[in-house]
């Protein structure tokens, strides 16, 4: 971007290459739970920027990029990584699952095999058992297929809470959301290939049901 920007190279020749790095950024950061600062989808919408006269030095230019960038670097050097953004900093008040998050975020910054990513999978499984034993109510949450879950049985426990505290129109596309992420947890919990991104999806997954939970059940409530 400073190069093209700066009479370096011309943006035909380069701009391809721009475009397939934006993509393995973004993805790079997306495993690590980082958005990409970097609005430019192309050379030529940068080009687009600066021609305007909104930067119209090469030191104004490259300020940009330096400020644009500088706050990402800074974040990444200092390690806050992976999966921390998924995690409201407010613990939700349940001990055992707030634990449990804490066990799965430190289980994924420090996996590097297979069967630490898998145990990453297993972390998250108990994390959703001991969600479903704080608000599952037998009376209240009838099971959708009318079966009457076990103590363990997240899955129908969650289910059965969700469909009853999410219920009506106006709540649909909360309840698809909250559905969703459970289904993607649940998936993602037993794969026997896992890698980082199994791991670090399952955890993301999994965060996003317990805050979704959370809120629902006025644990996120301004105090």
């Amino acid at each position: 971007m400073i190069a093209v920007a700066t009479g370096g190279p011309r943006i035909q020749e380069i701009d391809p290459e721009y475009r397939q790095r934006r993509i393995n950024i973004q993805q790079g950061l997306a495993e690590r739970g980082l958005q990409d600062p970097n609005p430019h989808t192309d050379l030529w919408r940068w080009y687009g920027t600066w021609s305007g006269g909104a930067y119209p030095s090469y030191s104004s230019r490259r300020v940009y990029i330096s400020e644009l960038y500088d706050p990402l670097v800074d974040r990444i050097r200092q390690g806050r990584a992976k999966v921390g953004s998924v995690f409201f900093e407010e613990p939700t008040g349940w001990a055992k699952v707030d634990r449990g998050m804490d066990k799965v975020r430190e289980r994924l910054d420090t996996a590097s095999t297979e069967e630490e990513f898998q145990t990453v999978g297993l972390l998250c499984r108990e994390v959703l058992i001991s969600l479903a034993q704080e608000v599952y109510c037998r009376e209240r949450h009838k099971s959708l297929d009318s079966t009457t879950p076990s103590t363990t049985d997240a899955k129908r426990m969650l289910e059965a809470y969700i469909a009853v505290e999410l219920q009506g129109g106006p709540q649909d596309e909360s309840r698809k959301h909250a559905r969703a992420a459970l289904a993607l947890a649940k998936a993602l919990q037993h794969r026997r290939t896992a890698t980082f991104r199994d791991g670090a999806l399952c955890a993301e997954a999994t965060a996003a049901v317990v805050n979704t939970i959370a809120i629902v059940s006025g644990r996120r409530d301004p105090k």
